[in-house]
């Protein structure tokens, strides 16, 4: 049979202050669960909440994951509860309002999401340094804006981008346009002003495209009629033009 351990005294951590407890009345009523700094790991066991006589429970500092369990709501005799430095997650459950005795409260330096507990009750006295360390976490004594946090911007799916790749910026493109002509301009001018042999080959092009569209001008004067004779041969009618000579299949019509 195991022997009895006979302690005249406890250290305890509680309300964020550390505090002695000699045998006596007062260690009778007290009851409480230390585990914090111990490195333990994986979630926390709902049966927790089943111990509805604790009144300090400490897990702090570990690398506990996973939510808040809901069943702590259960701990109606609780006043302090640290949960903080961990690596829990989710929601804060919203039942815990309803522990009328917690006078200490955190869960900083989480990874806790979603809005905080309204302040109501004993959680109204809460400050902010209880929830620091949650990026997540909205609302007060938090500076963080709910809507800020749950309203993220739109962003158009990869098929309505698809879908709109024919969409440009106007503006854009007109200013391109035109800053691409402009630079071309002066970049063709500047080869002309620059190289001799080319702005003479230009001016020779432009004076040939000119003679050109003034000889077909001259040609539309003279036409050309034909129609069937009695006798059943061609007859050639020709309306020549002042002072022009006009050649077709080898007939020539003069003034």
């Amino acid at each position: 049979m195991g022997r009895m351990i006979k302690v005249d005294g406890v250290e305890f951590v509680t309300k964020s202050r550390t505090n002695s407890y000699w045998a006596g009345s007062i260690l009778n009523f007290m009851s409480g669960l230390d585990l914090s700094c111990n490195q333990l790991t994986g979630e926390i066991p709902f049966e927790l909440g089943k111990s509805s006589g604790v009144r300090a429970l400490n897990l702090s500092h570990n690398l506990l994951i996973g939510p808040i369990p809901k069943t702590f709501s259960n701990l109606t005799q609780i006043e302090s509860l640290d949960l903080s430095y961990n690596s829990l997650s989710g929601n804060i459950p919203t039942d815990l309002i309803n522990l009328n005795f917690l006078a200490v409260f955190t869960v900083a330096h989480n990874n806790l999401s979603g809005k905080i507990l309204d302040r109501k009750a004993q959680f109204g006295t809460f400050e902010a340094s209880s929830y620091e360390g949650n990026p997540f976490l909205c609302g007060p004594p938090l500076e963080n804006n709910c809507t800020a946090i749950v309203d993220l911007p739109y962003s158009p799916s990869s098929n309505e981008t698809k879908g709109k790749w024919y969409d440009i910026d106007r503006v854009a493109f007109s200013a391109s346009f035109v800053g691409t002509y402009i630079t071309f301009l002066f970049g063709f001018a500047a080869v002309l002003y620059i190289n001799p042999y080319w702005r003479q080959r230009w001016f020779d092009l432009i004076e040939e495209v000119s003679s050109s569209a003034h000889g077909h001008q001259s040609s539309a004067h003279c036409t050309q009629v034909s129609s069937p004779s009695a006798h059943g041969q061609l007859s050639l009618s020709v309306r020549p033009a002042p002072s022009q000579i006009c050649n077709s299949s080898g007939i020539s019509c003069g003034g």
